[in-house]
């Protein structure tokens, strides 16, 4: 799943590549990609993308009305400035393509046409078709439910003030971390190296934390940006869409840990995995089930 820093680096190649470029067509093959019908998607034609930013894990693409825009339609609706937001969840990319997408390509959600023949497209792999997209007045962008609910970001790091506010609630520090609502753009990835990072165990709740380990868990956050720092220097143009993360402990269950050398740990869930060093984050236990995870603090 795309999380901040696979996001970030996204964004950043596509606001460098897009910006001025006008767009000729806009449709949206997934049938059930887009989540507004008003304004409708043809708005976007004659528009031109003045920028693209990030919203937690949610890039967002901007259009800004041209002469050419306002000459198709007197609608005050779609004469205001428009923003696509659009939610990845696990399979989504989005990149800019040379070349337009062969009617073939069962994998387009969303394709925005561009002048010059290049496709800004959003595309997801698999049967689930989970990811989504909303045309919106960007002025009303923040005022969306998804945007709204949203935690401060992940990266650049709260305040300490802040952060420790909002870490302090009785619940396991590996899904509070990757609640959106509670703090944005960490996801079952990251949270795993932040907290191998802070060496605190996964299982322990966020109540329980002394001062010294909330600044540690705070200044953890810092493989965020090193993610960055990562993409930057190391992927040339666009970030593919299999890209390998620069993941330390996160899948690596049986290696041996970066630090200390102990065999990582794994415990398995439906849909995801918690990876651990025993020695370094749980006091040297060893959780085999998750039905025993109340045993680890």
């Amino acid at each position: 799943m795309p999380e901040l820093p696979e996001v970030e680096i996204t964004v950043r190649r596509l606001n460098s590549a897009l910006v001025g470029a006008e767009v000729e067509s806009a449709l949206a093959p997934g049938m059930n990609v887009m989540k507004t019908f008003e304004p409708p998607l043809e708005s976007l034609v004659g528009r031109e993308v003045s920028a693209v930013r990030r919203i937690g894990k949610m890039p967002v693409v901007h259009f800004k009305s041209t002469s050419v825009s306002r000459r198709r339609t007197s609608s005050r609706s779609t004469d205001d400035d428009l923003a696509l937001l659009i939610h990845l969840m696990s399979a989504g990319r989005l990149r800019v393509f040379e070349k337009r997408a062969s009617p073939k390509d069962r994998a387009s959600r969303v394709l925005v046409r561009l002048d010059g023949g290049r496709e800004l497209r959003l595309r997801e792999h698999g049967t689930k078709q989970r990811a989504w997209a909303k045309l919106l007045p960007t002025a009303s962008v923040m005022e969306d439910e998804m945007v709204a609910r949203l935690g401060p970001e992940a990266w650049p790091p709260p305040s300490p003030k802040e952060f420790a506010a909002l870490i302090d609630q009785p619940r396991h520090l590996h899904p509070l971390l990757r609640h959106q609502a509670d703090i944005a753009g960490i996801g079952r990835s990251w949270v795993d190296e932040i907290l191998w990072e802070a060496r605190l165990s996964p299982f322990k709740k966020g109540s329980e934390l002394g001062q010294e380990e909330v600044e540690r868990l705070r200044d953890a956050l810092h493989v965020l940006g090193d993610a960055i720092e990562h993409y930057e220097e190391t992927v040339e143009g666009q970030l593919p869409e299999k890209a390998p993360k620069p993941l330390k402990i996160h899948k690596h269950e049986g290696e041996p840990c970066p630090r200390c050398g102990t065999a990582l740990e794994a415990v398995f869930f439906s849909e995801h995995q918690t990876t651990y060093c025993p020695d370094e984050q749980t006091g040297g236990r060893v959780l085999k089930d998750r039905r025993l995870s109340r045993l680890l603090k």
